[in-house]
């Protein structure tokens, strides 16, 4: 397990495969299948496609990539991390929370630490994120860290907002 950071109340660190269940779990929760999209991942074998090809692909290829959050007691809550999407020079943050443990500051608290870690450690001039227009928690959260909107464009149908902050 190897861990990228700590808050107060929180840790971050690398998924492995031993996480499946926990992905399944979250990727079919109400606010994901919503504002993220159906992945299609309904048990062990799909979950460790997801992981391969997502995540753990990412750690190798661009030394980040999307982390499981987790109470300092080790229970699984949510992911955030970073996106390295084809043809797109940005990195993206992203994040995701089970529902018991949304509207509770955590997300807040390890997406402003990971936004830290981004700018600190990897060393990003910039980190984006994208957001659905109707979802506005996550569009509320972006803003009090501080990325400012950028503009609006259409991805399948869907209107998206980009957000962006810089290092400075």
């Amino acid at each position: 397990m190897k861990k990228i950071l700590e808050s107060q109340k929180l840790f971050l660190r690398e998924f492995n495969l031993d996480d499946c269940q926990f992905v399944i779990e979250l990727l079919n929760t109400e606010g994901w299948l919503k504002y993220i999209g159906n992945r299609n991942v309904q048990n062990e074998a799909q979950a460790k496609v997801y992981l391969e090809n997502g995540s753990l692909k990412s750690y190798k290829e661009n030394g980040f990539g999307l982390y499981l959050v987790a109470l300092k007691t080790q229970e699984p809550i949510g992911m955030c991390g970073f996106v390295k999407r084809e043809n797109v020079e940005d990195v993206e943050i992203g994040f995701a929370f089970l529902p018991a443990y949304q509207k509770k500051g955590y997300a807040f608290e390890i997406v402003s630490e990971t936004m830290k870690y981004g700018f600190e450690t990897l060393k990003l001039p910039k980190i984006t994120a994208v957001a659905l227009a109707n979802n506005t928690n996550s569009i509320k959260l972006l803003e009090k860290l501080g990325l400012i909107y950028e503009r609006k464009f259409q991805k399948e149908n869907q209107d998206l907002l980009l957000f962006v902050k810089n290092v400075n």
